[in-house]
This record gives C-alpha cells, sequence and structure tokens, in this order.
C-alpha cells in the first residue's frame, strides 16, 4: 500500500494482503463545487465502498477496500485506506517475524490514487451507500481523526483486523449495529483455510507455503461477519443490508454499484482438491530416493550421489520449516498455534542433513541416521493419527500425502545401507 507522504511511484510498491485499488479515473462522478451551504451538516457530502478483487501479485490476492468520501460543496474526493505499510518503518522485520506488525490509516486523494492503479486488470467495483447527513458527516471526522498521526497506527492481524475489517467495523459503527446483528451468526460453511486456498490456487508456491503455516484455528467455520476479512465478501454483503428511510421504511443501503474495471472476472468459490497432485509428487519423491540409494548400495556411484543429495535437501526443506513451526510458537501469530504439521516436518530432520548422506554415500554410515529417520516416521504416523482427530482436524491431508512416503523412503534406504564391517548388499 502507498505511503502519505511517499512519491507516486511507492503507491505500486508497498503492499500486502490487503493490496491497491485500480481503477478507471473517477471524475466524472464527482459532482460539482457549490457556495450553497447545505441545508444539514453532512448533506453535501457523498460516500461509496470501493472494492478491488484479487490481482496477480501475491500482495493482490485477497483484494482491497477504501472508503471515498466526496465533498459536492468543496470538491474535496479522498479515499481512506487502511491498508498501508512501510517497508522503512522502525523494525519492520522483527515486528513481521513476531506478529506484531503495523499498519497505518491515511487519506488519498482519490483520482491520483485509482489513476496508480489502473491497468492492473482487477475488478473494480464502487458502491454508495445511503447513509444520512448525520452518519455521512460522522464517517468523515472519525476517519480524519483515525488518520492523524497519533491515531493512524494499528496492529494488522490477516483475518481479524486488516483494511477491510476497518472498513466494516466503522459502517457497522455508524449504521448502528446492523452488519453484526445480520452476519454475526450467520453460517458460511467454510473457514479461513478454505479462503486461504482457493485464493492461492494460481501459485502452488504460495499455496503451499501459507497451507503448511496455517494452524488449527484456520479450520474452524466462519461466520459471514469474520469472512468480511475479505474485502468482495464486505462488498457482497452491504448488497443485502436495508436501512431506515426516514419514513418508517427501509431502503437499500447500497443506492448504486458502478463496475469501473470489469477484470478478469471474479475467483473461484471452491478451493482445490489437490491430494492426488501432493500423493503424486510425494510417491515420486520416494521412487526416486529409494530406488536410486537401492543403487548406491549395490555399488552405483551415481546412486550414492544421487539419493544422498535428495535426502540432505529433503531433510533440510523439513528441518527448516518444523523450525518455523516450533518458533511461531513464541510470536503472536496466533492463527500458526496448533499445528499438526509439527508431527510431518520437524527439526528432528535437521541431523539428517549430514548424516544421511553420510549412511548412503559410503560404507560404514552412520547408525545414528537410520535410527533418526525411523523417529521422524513414527511422528509423521502420529500425525496421521492426529488428521483423524477431532482436536486437530486440520485439512492437512495432503502434506501427510506428501511427505509421509518421503520420510518412510528415507528409513527404508538408510536401514538398507551398509554397516561397519560389511559390503554392499
Amino acid at each position: 500500500e502507498p505511503t502519505r507522504e511517499g512519491p507516486m511511484r511507492r503507491l505500486l510498491q508497498l503492499f500486502a494482503v490487503c493490496s491497491g485499488i485500480a481503477a478507471a479515473p473517477l471524475a466524472a462522478q464527482d459532482g460539482p463545487a457549490s457556495d450553497t451551504l447545505p441545508a444539514e451538516p453532512g448533506s453535501e457530502l457523498r460516500v461509496w465502498l470501493l472494492t478491488a478483487g484479487p490481482g496477480e501479485a501475491v500482495w493482490e490476492r485477497f483484494g482491497h477496500n477504501a472508503l471515498r468520501v466526496l465533498d459536492t460543496r468543496t470538491g474535496r474526493d479522498v479515499a481512506y485506506n487502511w491498508g498501508i505499510f512501510d517497508f522503512n518503518q522502525v523494525d519492520f522485520i522483527p515486528r513481521f517475524l513476531k506478529g506484531q506488525m503495523l499498519y497505518m490509516m491515511a487519506p488519498f486523494q482519490t483520482g491520483p490514487m485509482v489513476d496508480a492503479y489502473a491497468g492492473t486488470g482487477r475488478r473494480i467495483v464502487m458502491q454508495e451507500l445511503a447513509l444520512t447527513p448525520a452518519q455521512r458527516l460522522a464517517l468523515r471526522d472519525y476517519a480524519e481523526w483515525n488518520a492523524l498521526p497519533e491515531n493512524r497506527d494499528y496492529t494488522y492481524n490477516y483475518f481479524l483486523d486488516n483494511c477491510s475489517t476497518r472498513v466494516r467495523d466503522l459502517l457497522d459503527r455508524i449504521l448502528g449495529g446492523p452488519l453484526a446483528d445480520r452476519f454475526a451468526q450467520a453460517p458460511t460453511g467454510t473457514s479461513f483455510r478454505h479462503h486461504i486456498r482457493r485464493l492461492t490456487r494460481t501459485d502452488p508456491l504460495l499455496y503451499t507455503g501459507m497451507d503448511v503455516l496455517l494452524g488449527t484455528p484456520g479450520d474452524r467455520p466462519i461466520s459471514v461477519w469474520e469472512e468480511m476479512f475479505l474485502p468482495m465478501t464486505l462488498r457482497d454483503a452491504l448488497n443485502e443490508v436495508e436501512v431506515d428511510d426516514g419514513n418508517g421504511g427501509t431502503r437499500p443501503l447500497v443506492v448504486d454499484e458502478a463496475i469501473l474495471v470489469a477484470g478478469a472476472g471474479t475467483p473461484p468459490e471452491q478451493a482445490p482438491n489437490w491430494f492426488a497432485a501432493y500423493l503424486g509428487l510425494g510417491l515420486a519423491l520416494a521412487g526416486v530416493l529409494a530406488w536410486s540409494g537401492r543403487a548406491g548400495v549395490r555399488g552405483a556411484r551415481w546412486g550414492r550421489v544421487t539419493a544422498a543429495a535428495l535426502a540432505a535437501t529433503w531433510s533440510l526443506a523439513a528441518g527448516l520449516v518444523g523450525l518455523i513451526l516450533i518458533l511461531v510458537l513464541f510470536t503472536d501469530h496466533t492463527f500458526m498455534y496448533w499445528n499438526a504439521n509439527i508431527f510431518l516436518l520437524t527439526p528432528l530432520s535437521l541431523p539428517l542433513v549430514a548424516l544421511a548422506p553420510i549412511g548412503l554415500s559410503r560404507r560404514g554410515g552412520s547408525r545414528a541416521a537410520a535410527r533418526i529417520s525411523l523417529a521422524v516416521v513414527v511422528l509423521a504416523v502420529l500425525g496421521l493419527v492426529a488428521e483423524i482427530t477431532p482436536a486437530f482436524r486440520q485439512g492437512n491431508g495432503i502434506f501427510l500425502a506428501l511427505v509421509l512416503p518421503v520420510h518412510v523412503a528415507l528409513w527404508w534406504t538408510l536401514r538398507a545401507a551398509p554397516r561397519e564391517g560389511t559390503g554392499p548388499a
């Protein structure tokens, strides 16, 4: 997201889960300035929710939103943006690692901001909201107060406190609570993991990385209110809300909706089922490891080298991920807690980075390597048990399918390696 004081080109550099808006210029939407004083304070204001759908870049995958406020009397046109961070802020990296990342809110001139994001091909929707003059004024005044240097920063949480939930909460407060009343208990039949998977499906590496780090808290069923961490859900939910029309009846909250940029369409509703793909990859890696290791045991140098390199690389990756899964328990990344993947990917694999190649590449290999590898397999089997235990049930079957075959193949290969005083098997 853009910083307040940086040059325009930084608008495309400072992003996160809530990414920037791209749209056609909005000048045609602006009402003319007027010297006539409004009959009621706030009646000169108009308010829109701006929503950008997912984009191609990593930081654009979950969409973004902002509140646009136009003063038709003065012509001041501002978009209030709660999705801003700065790589140059003090202690940025330590805060990010500890789960205490600071985001900020800032107002931007609407036209230049959306012009800066134009051309990215994302779907841009603008909804005008039927707020009373008093509500529009209260929203504008709160946003201006929130933008003050002493008020603008907040501790970001990717599911519970982000650019979209800040907009949701402000609208709900201004309207008197109808969003929470209607949607806080409305089930979606989905989870946070479901949305992470469906919105990262076009990037297998990102999909895998986010999915392996997300613990059991990401699998609990969520309400529509909670799902509004996604800007697109908030956008769609507002179309279902009605407000008091001032005459004893109701009217839709959204009085007008305009698609500024058609974009590439809407994201898929369902997450992909990649179990077969992960199982196929796990079996392929296991097969290569077992085949090359067996050839190495029989004296083939290519087999020893291939098996040693694959075993070391696999053990390093598994061990480092396992170490991360332990270290996050000492941070505020609470959605990474209670992660059953710790049984599958464990720091216990790290000694095998050195011991496995020794055991596979020369006679008299380390017996410790086979024993450690067996312990890794046992832990992975416990992970399988955890997967069918209601207390965990975090939907990590894809990682069981990937990891367990390779762990078993490594143990089997090390077990078959020659021991001291023996020749090739």
